[in-house]
């Protein structure tokens, strides 16, 4: 029977990956989010649309399916 591997040693290793898109303006500021803000939805990241959006002013077609019989 084969030894199994010690991992231990490779995640030793193993380096913390760090998300490069994370938007910071500043190095003591962070991303945008409702836990820093003084009301709800504050801080959207839509800009200014509003939600919802009118069921008028989207472009769907709901399916239809004709069974053939």
């Amino acid at each position: 029977m084969d030894p199994v591997a010690d991992n231990a040693e490779s995640d030793a290793q193993k380096t913390r990956y760090v998300d490069p898109g994370w938007p910071t303006e500043d190095p003591d500021d962070h991303a945008v989010s409702e836990l820093v803000a003084d009301r709800t939805g504050a801080l959207s990241p839509f800009g200014e649309v509003v939600f919802p959006v009118p069921a008028d002013g989207l472009p769907y077609v709901h399916p239809v399916t004709v069974v053939n019989r």
